[in-house]
């Protein structure tokens, strides 16, 4: 079962799914817009947190199928006490309105609409080991006169006799990738309700059919050219 919880307690709406892939389309000015295309959903409610039960307001998704067999028996006894059949992923959304959703309601990509603004999370691709240059953005050193072949290499990790040991936090080689990455305040171009999908400008993170959540986005549009964070 994967659970992320959010500590929003304002009105907020999230769906689970899964990347396809990118692709482009025109918009009005026929202008070609890079798009990620996400099947959201269908997405069951499997538990409504009240704050007079729970402590909080919050509701709770479940998305993906998966074999009962391979659901062990708190989760099963979870999805039984809902109604449900089990799910593969869960998560729970912190929002206000979580008294307007009822244990069994579909959750589908109809829940967006064309133009709003919206954060995705998912999970980066992993790129194995890797150095300082690739997963700092070290620049290295010189690539010639003399530098013999250490060039990519990170130079000195700190002091000889002082302070004697390596500071915590020292950015190095190690792998990477493979972490819990959040793309604020992408624009939703288009909605296909009949599909399933959500067209979202710019990329997002994680590889092709990997597990996104699309929630509503906690800031506004990006400032471009001198201009405010507003819609434009």
């Amino acid at each position: 079962m994967h659970t992320q919880s959010s500590a929003h307690t304002s009105v907020l709406k999230g769906i689970l799914g899964e990347k396809l892939g990118m692709t482009q389309v025109f918009d009005e000015a026929n202008r070609i817009v890079p798009v990620t295309v996400v099947k959201a959903g269908p997405c069951v409610v499997t538990q409504v947190r009240t704050p007079e039960t729970d402590g909080y307001s919050a509701v709770q998704l479940g998305f993906g199928s998966i074999d009962p067999r391979k659901v062990n028996k708190p989760d099963a006894g979870h999805f039984a006490k809902a109604k449900v059949t089990p799910r593969r992923h869960v998560v729970e959304l912190r929002t206000a309105d979580a008294s307007d959703y009822e244990v069994g309601q579909e959750i589908t990509a109809e829940l967006f609409e064309a133009g709003v603004r919206v954060d995705v999370t998912g999970t980066s691709k992993g790129k194995g080991f890797a150095g300082v240059m690739k997963r700092h953005g070290f620049h290295g050193l010189g690539a010639s006169h003399g530098v013999q072949r250490k060039h990519r290499s990170p130079g000195s990790i700190g002091g000889c006799a002082t302070p004697g040991r390596v500071f915590k936090g020292l950015r190095m080689a190690g792998r990477m990738g493979g972490e819990r990455i959040t793309t604020q305040s992408l624009r939703v171009i288009k909605v296909d309700a009949e599909r399933g999908l959500l067209l979202i400008e710019g990329a997002v993170p994680g590889p092709r059919g990997g597990l996104v959540l699309v929630r509503g986005a906690t800031k506004g549009a990006p400032a471009r050219n001198g201009t405010t964070g507003a819609d434009q």
